[in-house]
């Protein structure tokens, strides 16, 4: 019973992710992520790590979802408007940065890497948040700063496309016309042109 639940939840989280990244909607990108999100915090709920599980959800399922959702909305993100040269050199900066990535990993599992110093057998009496705790401040600080530095790039990244994407015009929009000044009391109002006075 537990293996056929580990099987469904692992491909429903397997399918949501494809669908997430392969999907053209943002909006239901994000609402696939969280069904992934969902499925990771059952995973963790059969591996008997409930405190993980119920943070996967109240965290990662609820609250950076509706983030994400809300600045999706925000963003009015549409189709990409950058077209030619711009669109190529980008993929070709992605490839080139996945290959290093995956160079990086090939060579961190090759040259026998362990993740930290491995602590003696657990405490007795230590409860799952607990030993949740001292394992990821003390064996896997590392990865933990690196998350947060991950994490910190996102949040620039962000704030450079959104600035970015309000300064540009749309293609083929035609210029906003301009607005009669805003008179105040005690203006005059000037007569239009060819008006005789």
């Amino acid at each position: 019973m537990i293996e056929a639940l580990f099987v469904g939840f692992g491909a429903a989280a397997l399918v949501s992710a494809l669908l997430v990244i392969l999907h053209r909607n943002p909006v239901t990108s994000a609402l696939f992520l969280v069904v992934a999100f969902c499925s990771l915090a059952g995973i963790y709920l059969l591996l008997h790590a409930e405190f993980v599980g119920m943070v996967q959800v109240i965290v990662y399922a609820g609250a950076i979802m509706v983030l994400f959702l809300f600045v999706i909305m925000y963003l009015n993100l549409g189709q990409d408007r950058e077209g030619g040269a711009a669109t190529v050199l980008r993929r070709m900066i992605g490839w080139l940065v996945g290959a290093l990535v995956a160079v990086q990993a090939a060579l961190l599992f090759a040259g026998h890497w362990a993740m930290g110093p491995v602590s003696g057998a657990p405490e007795t009496g230590l409860g799952n948040t607990q030993a949740l705790g001292q394992t990821l401040y003390t064996r896997y600080l590392f990865p933990f700063e690196i998350t947060s530095l991950v994490l910190l790039v996102a949040m620039v990244g962000a704030i450079v496309i959104s600035k970015g994407r309000g300064s540009r015009p749309a293609p083929g929009a035609s210029a906003p016309a301009e607005r009669p000044p805003r008179l105040e009391p005690g203006d005059r109002a000037a007569p239009p042109d060819g008006a005789s006075s």
